[in-house]
Order: C-alpha cells, then structure tokens, then sequence
C-alpha cells in the first residue's frame, strides 16, 4: 500500500496537479466540477487564465510545473511549461526541471524530459521576463 493511501491523501496525478491550478486559479469561469471529467479538459478550462494573466503569484510555480512533468501527453505539457516561463523565466523553468531529473520518481523523470522540449518555445519580448 502506497504512502499517500495509508495518510488518505489523493496520490499525485495529472488530474490532481490540474484540480490544484484550477483552485489557485479561484474559479474565474473554470468549472471545479470534474466529476466524470478526463483531467484533459480541465487542462484546457485552466489553460487561457494562465495564458491571459500578466504574471503569476510565485506560490504557482511549483503547481506549474507539477502539472508540466505529470502531463502525460509530450504534446500538451506546454500548457504549463509555457506560462510558468513567460511568469517565472526560462532559466527557472528549467532548472525545476532538472531538480525532477535528478531527484524525481522515474514517472516525474520522464515527465520532466517531455516538459525539456517545452521549456524552449519561442517568447515573445514583449510579455516575457526572461
């Protein structure tokens, strides 16, 4: 029996990672109801709040990138790779990533190198701080 079963704790997942954005997000049109939803299409409810805000409290960056290195799609963790790197900076970005590298489940190892290729999207100077 895994840790977070024996504490009652919901074991770390996609879904969870997004349900965290999608509450730090407060709501703002997303619906919390996910029952019988696919962790996907919460993504895409959280994806264009992320993408409309200017910058991003620092208390989002570690959800951020959970969600990045637990998406399992390589296509979509740029959801949350690319905000993270426009509110945080590229450097910082990757520098979690590498920290997953080195200390991470093998789940979070191969998210965190899915997320790598993400991490390198072109940003556009005139919304970036990085």
């Amino acid at each position: 029996m895994a840790e977070d079963e024996k504490s009652g704790i919901e074991p770390r997942s996609f879904l969870t990672c997004v349900k965290e954005l999608a509450q730090l997000l407060g709501g703002g049109g997303i619906s919390m109801e996910t029952k019988g939803w696919h962790a996907r299409h919460l993504a895409h409810e959280v994806r264009k709040p992320l993408l409309e805000r200017a910058s991003l409290p620092e208390e989002w960056f570690a959800p951020l990138m959970a969600a990045a290195v637990y998406d399992p799609d390589p296509s979509f963790c740029r959801w949350f790779v690319e905000p993270a790197a426009y509110a945080f900076g590229r450097r910082r970005v990757m520098a979690a990533l590498v920290d997953y590298l080195q200390v991470g489940t093998d789940a979070e190892r191969a998210g965190a190198v899915r997320a790598w290729y993400s991490a390198h999207v072109p940003l556009h100077a005139d919304r970036s701080p990085a």
